[in-house]
C-alpha cells in the first residue's frame, strides 16, 4: 500500500537574494498524488513565482504515473517561464529522471543548499 502524498510550500531566499518557492513532497508519488503535486504547484502565484525547487527528500517511491505528474508540472513551469530545480532524489530516481528526459526541464541536485547555490 502506498503512503499518501503530502505537500507544502516554503518560501526561501537564494544566496543572491532571489525569492524561491520550495514544494516539499512527502510519501509516495503516484496517480493519486495529482492534488498534492499539480494542485500545490498550480496554487503558486505565476506572476511572482519565477524560481521553484522540488524537494523529494521525504519521497520513498515514484511510479510511472507519478513521474508523469512531475513532467506535467515541469511543462507548465516551462510554459510560464519559471526555472525549476529538484533535489533529494535517491540515486535510483535521479537515474530514472535522467533517462526519461526530466533534466531537460529541471536541474537535479543532491541537496537544497546545492540547488539554491545554482539559482
Amino acid at each position: 500500500m502506498q503512503a499518501e502524498t503530502k505537500s507544502r510550500v516554503d518560501q526561501l531566499t537564494t544566496p543572491a537574494g532571489h525569492q524561491v518557492a520550495v514544494l516539499r513532497f512527502e510519501g509516495d508519488i503516484a496517480s493519486t498524488s495529482r492534488d498534492a503535486v499539480l494542485g500545490t504547484y498550480q496554487s503558486l502565484p505565476k506572476e511572482t513565482t519565477r524560481l521553484v525547487l522540488l524537494d523529494f527528500t521525504k519521497v520513498d517511491y515514484i511510479n510511472s504515473s507519478g513521474i508523469a505528474l512531475v513532467i506535467q508540472l515541469l511543462i507548465e513551469a516551462s510554459n510560464a517561464g519559471q526555472k525549476v530545480y529538484a533535489f533529494g532524489l535517491s540515486a535510483h530516481f535521479t537515474k530514472v529522471f535522467t533517462m526519461v528526459g526530466i533534466t531537460k526541464y529541471a536541474g537535479l541536485f543532491p541537496s537544497q543548499a546545492q540547488a539554491l547555490a545554482a539559482l
